[in-house]
């Protein structure tokens, strides 16, 4: 190519060489083309205003990445009987880390070294795998929670039973109340009806005998006659 093609006091054949020429020159070559066009944005603001609209962009999907989030939990608790007590939590936790993952993308937008945002996200990443194990049993509670109200092995009203082994009987009662932590039961009049909390853990850690609430009602309205007869 011709000497004749090249900006004058540039080193660079046009804005577009492959060779990535610096801000300077494309900042002098905006500059040019601001003044040919007569646009009344000078070209040192070209810049600032690119990452002030990449910054509106990222935090615009965040907050419709939020939205997207609560609707769709919203409707996972209209389908399925989850509590409030279980949907705000996990609401929340979402909003935080959607809204920490946007500030991330602006620091980076605003030139914050990737290096210093790598190591303050292993410092919280390290931080909350020494909490995650610390509050295993609790987590496992609440992870079983879960289960429960998504799977159904049980419901309130239900008849279960604990399996321990053969030689020992395990807790046996009615489901009256079922929470983030424990299942709480109401023993036979037999057993003495005491309210029993059993972790959520267990039911998934030992074999369960269930009997459905509605199979067991027509039994109680066959046995009160002969209740009323005593």
């Amino acid at each position: 190519m011709s000497p004749s093609w090249k900006t004058p006091g540039c080193k660079h054949w046009n804005c577009w060489s492959p060779c990535r020429p610096s801000w300077k020159h494309c900042r002098d070559q905006g500059r040019s083309l601001m003044e040919v066009l007569g646009l009344p944005i000078s070209a040192y603001w070209i810049e600032p205003l690119l990452i002030g609209v990449q910054i509106l962009l990222i935090l615009l999907a965040g907050y419709v990445l939020q939205r997207v989030v609560g609707g769709f939990l919203t409707g996972l608790g209209e389908r399925y009987p989850l509590p409030p007590e279980l949907l705000v939590p996990v609401r929340g936790g979402l909003r935080w880390l959607i809204m920490g993952s946007a500030f991330v993308f602006v620091l980076g937008r605003l030139g914050v070294s990737a290096t210093v945002l790598w190591t303050a996200l292993s410092g919280f990443v390290a931080v909350a795998a020494v909490a995650f194990f610390a509050m295993w049993s609790v987590l496992s509670n609440l992870l079983c929670a879960i289960l429960i109200f998504t799977i159904g092995p049980f419901r309130i009203g239900d008849m279960v039973e604990l399996v321990d082994t053969l030689d020992k009987p395990g807790v046996k009662g009615r489901v009256v109340a079922i929470n983030l932590m424990f299942t709480t039961l109401i023993e036979t009049p037999e057993a003495g009806g005491a309210l029993v909390q059993v972790p959520n853990s267990q039911f998934f850690q030992k074999s369960v005998r269930r009997w459905r609430g509605s199979d067991l009602f027509p039994q109680m309205v066959a046995a009160k006659p002969a209740d009323e007869q005593d």
